[in-house]
């Protein structure tokens, strides 16, 4: 018997078996045009069969109950539909730990990962009692990444969708962290006061015209609000860097996320609020993508 002949071949009960809908799911995403259709495909199986992917391509003749290959296919469906599969999931790895999402809130990127290395290079003692303040938090991605690193800091997250906070704070109470960390819904830096030792900011940079370009998975599925950055893209950069006199400390470092092409830009608009940038930061592609700067 051929491989294909295999991998098609029916269950005991006659249902599709897993390596069957594999093959049919791939077949689906790859015409849809997703990328890497077959890793798609089996986070989604396993997911569904809480199992992880040695196990599940371990047992390539198991077959699929019912209710198993129609939630399977359902989420073959929606995936070709470009929803993306940590929406469809429910959450999405972020420098190691899983964080749940909600509609409110921006699926978390590698490319943001960027920003935690670039706080934690800029940190001398990482067992020091550090003051964190995350601006736009959404999932609580980079707080509670920093967090993970520095055992005895504290945190703040704000964002302007309250029900992006409290997304934010389940992710704290799951992780963990939920007694060093608080979250408030509000206007950027409007309502805070006090200083603190890290500032990070990873807000709307896309340029208001473009969001109907962008990939759906993008510009169909993440909060508009979280993308929309005005007309040029800068306009948070702009409210946000007159602030960070107030809000770091003499010796405090913070860091900005920028979208492709918008490092000098930004440069611009921080360094004519006073402040100096110690390292432009590029992520694994190449881009720069993290911003980190310190008081004049």
């Amino acid at each position: 018997m051929s491989a294909p002949e295999r991998m098609t071949a029916p269950g005991p009960a006659g249902g599709m078996t897993v390596a069957g809908a594999l093959v049919k799911a791939v077949r689906a995403l790859a015409a849809a045009g997703i990328d890497a259709p077959r890793r798609e495909a089996r986070l989604l199986l396993s997911t569904i069969l809480g199992v992880d992917a040695a196990a599940l391509l371990g047992n390539p003749d198991r077959a699929l109950h019912a209710e198993e290959g129609a939630r399977f296919a359902a989420f073959v469906a929606r995936r070709a539909a470009r929803e993306p599969a940590a929406r469809l999931l429910g959450y999405r790895e972020f420098w190691s730990l899983d964080f749940a999402l909600s509609p409110e809130t921006l699926v978390p990127r590698p490319d943001s990962e960027t920003l935690v290395e670039a706080v934690l290079a800029q940190i001398g003692e990482r067992r020091a009692p550090l003051r964190l303040l995350d601006l736009g938090t959404g999932s609580g991605c980079l707080l509670l990444a920093l967090l993970s690193e520095l055992p005895a800091a504290t945190g703040i997250g704000i964002d302007i969708a309250a029900a992006a906070a409290l997304t934010a704070r389940r992710n704290a109470v799951a992780l963990g962290f939920v007694d060093r960390a608080s979250f408030a819904a509000g206007s950027w830096a409007t309502a805070i006061v006090g200083c603190f030792d890290v500032i990070v900011v990873n807000p709307p940079y896309i340029e208001s015209g473009a969001i109907d370009g962008l990939a759906p998975e993008v510009g169909e599925h993440d909060p508009r609000r979280a993308l929309d950055g005005g007309p040029d893209g800068l306009d948070s950069y702009r409210a946000l860097a007159p602030e960070m006199g107030r809000l770091l400390r003499k010796d405090g470092v913070a860091a900005f996320e920028c979208g492709a092409g918008q490092a000098q830009s930004v440069a611009a608009i921080v360094r004519r609020a006073g402040l100096t940038i110690v390292e432009s930061r590029r992520d694994l592609a190449g881009t720069e993508r993290c911003l980190v700067l310190r008081r004049s």
